[in-house]
């Protein structure tokens, strides 16, 4: 399998910025916000493109606007909920997903993710479904990434992600990490000291509030050095490990959605480079 993207730049240069962080800003000021405020790449999210669609825009239109803003795609986000589908619903999600990674190579991404979403099943059938999924990224050169989330009803936990990893079986096939939900479930730090290198395909990141997880979807994410995050300890383990991908900022929060998104942005960019080790 191809090296991972931006593997020979220091973390400094591989930071991408994710569309949820700046959910009210539609796509094309979202590109133009993440390349002016420092930002060496973006996460665009399944919504990034139906969004688009919603306003009459054809999928060709959409990858046309992306290439034009001359800002790197690192991740591409495919609809939450395969995990758990059958039948036709497996069928719809697994040619949404086809379609996902068609666009991640038009836009020279090597990385598509998914996480949970609604539904629910056992850990045997997600790692089914996964491997499913790794089979059509592979037809695509294309890796895919799930994530487990504290907020999820069964892959809620590194372990239980770490299980369905294993049952999946396939080389395309990787863990999606979030210090958010790492923090949340008491793997924090260097929580995830004994996960393999060759496992983690894809990092997101937010500080955690010391309050407690929220009731709904949790969107009380905060930057960097705002939060309990120990951020030393993360991000020195992931240079100890040679994570060669890009870290993802994903901090929805209402209170950034109603500030002006150039603030935001270069405040997101600004706290974690502060934070960074050197290199």
């Amino acid at each position: 399998m191809k090296e991972k993207s931006g593997a020979s730049l220091p973390l400094r240069d591989r930071l991408a910025l994710h569309h949820w962080t700046l959910e009210t800003t539609p796509l094309a000021d979202f590109l133009r916000v993440a390349r002016e405020t420092g930002w060496n790449a973006v996460e665009l999210r399944r919504s990034s493109f139906t969004k688009c669609f919603e306003a009459g825009m054809t999928n060709g239109q959409v990858i046309d606007l992306i290439r034009s803003s001359g800002i790197k795609v690192a991740v591409v986000g495919t609809e939450y909920g395969l995990f758990f589908a059958k039948g036709e619903e497996q069928r719809r999600l697994l040619k949404v997903l086809d379609e996902t990674c068609a666009n991640a190579v038009a836009l020279g991404c090597d990385l598509v993710m998914c996480a949970e979403g609604f539904g629910d099943g056992t850990v045997r059938e997600a790692g089914a479904n996964i491997r499913a999924a790794g089979e059509i990224c592979q037809a695509h050169s294309i890796r895919f990434a799930f994530e487990f989330s504290c907020a999820a009803s069964v892959v809620k936990s590194l372990d239980v992600a770490r299980e369905a990893l294993a049952l999946a079986d396939h080389p395309n096939c990787g863990l999606l990490l979030d210090a958010y939900h790492l923090e949340r479930t008491g793997c924090g730090g260097r929580g995830f000291e004994d996960v393999p290198a060759r496992n983690i395909f894809a990092f997101q990141y937010s500080d955690v509030p010391p309050t407690p997880l929220p009731q709904t979807r949790p969107a009380d994410r905060l930057p960097p050095g705002q939060g309990i995050v120990r951020w030393r300890e993360v991000f020195q383990l992931l240079l100890e490990k040679g994570y060669s991908g890009y870290l993802s900022y994903e901090a929805p929060n209402p209170e950034h959605w109603s500030r002006p998104p150039e603030e935001v942005a270069r405040e997101g960019a600004s706290t974690t480079r502060a934070l960074l080790p050197a290199q």
